[in-house]
């Protein structure tokens, strides 16, 4: 019974994670299109809010519930789709804390030219593309790890 509740924590975790990365991508993203800078100040505000609350919390109870599962059930740690499965989550890690630092940045940019009545500044651009392309390998590489996860391949 243990491993079925660890297991309902799991999934439940994951979907909060996925969903959130994927709804505060696509939120910001489309702010940043309208080049409307109340709009990205906004939307820059909520998804740093939702990323600490949702992928903060979520990013944390993924290992922990899923090496608890890895404990109770007696699966071996060198199984080909643990170990993807870690790999993967450590690159979509590597890629959220500066993408986290990003969006602070950007959130910070956006909400001073609001307050000047000024252009949002060359870095705020800098930014998000660095913010847009850490984006794709953290994307890819949980895609990888829910197929590892639900597969689990020897």
């Amino acid at each position: 019974m243990l491993y079925v509740w660890l297991k309902f924590i799991h999934v439940l975790s994951s979907t909060v994670l996925f969903g959130t990365g994927i709804g505060t991508a696509c939120n910001l993203f489309i702010a940043h299109r309208t080049r409307d800078i109340s709009l990205i100040a906004a939307a820059s505000r909520y998804v740093v809010i939702a990323d600490w609350l949702f992928t903060g919390t979520s990013g944390v109870i993924q290992p922990l519930s899923g090496f608890a599962m890895i404990y109770v059930a007696g699966y071996p740690l060198a199984s080909l789709w643990i170990l993807g499965s870690i790999t993967g989550y450590v690159i979509a890690a590597c890629c959220w804390f500066p993408v986290v630092y990003l969006q602070i940045r950007m959130r910070d940019m956006a909400v001073r030219a609001l307050k000047d009545n000024t252009p949002l500044p060359p870095l705020y651009y800098r930014y998000f593309n660095y913010w847009f392309i850490l984006g794709w390998p953290a994307f890819i590489s949980l895609i990888v790890v829910f197929y590892l996860m639900t597969a689990k391949p020897l």
